[in-house]
């Protein structure tokens, strides 16, 4: 599946503010499939890295909010609007990748991470 979307580069940026842990290198770009999730250990905390275009990754927890199993990764990636979305394969929720708000406006957050991409490596802060 190939999603074309408009979306903002950089918006990650905007969260890095609130964050005090560290950028942690995950991967090369060219090893995440687009659309498709993959999930990484980093610093004992398991996230799920969703590519979606050439060069724009996004990080959340892997652990589904509702459930509390490890399963977001395998969730399918979307989008609504101009959003791109990851439906939890457990329950069906729908969530934005770059906020990790609920699409459905209630409910419990999944929890994001800002994302960069440096010489071709991707880093999650965390």
């Amino acid at each position: 599946m190939t999603l074309q979307l408009e979306h903002t580069p950089g918006l990650a940026l905007e969260v890095e503010a609130s964050y005090d842990g560290a950028w942690y290198p995950i991967c090369r770009l060219e090893d995440l499939e687009l659309c498709w999730g993959e999930a990484a250990l980093i610093h004992g905390r398991q996230v799920a890295l969703f590519r979606v275009d050439s060069a724009t990754v996004f990080a959340v927890s892997h652990r589904d909010p509702v459930s509390g199993s490890q399963v977001m990764a395998r969730g399918i990636v979307g989008s609504k609007g101009q959003r791109f979305t990851i439906t939890s394969p457990l329950h069906k929720e729908v969530y934005y990748l770059d906020s990790g708000e609920p699409a459905s406006g209630t409910g419990t957050a999944l929890r994001s991470f800002p994302t960069r991409v440096i010489d071709g490596t991707v880093e999650v802060l965390v």
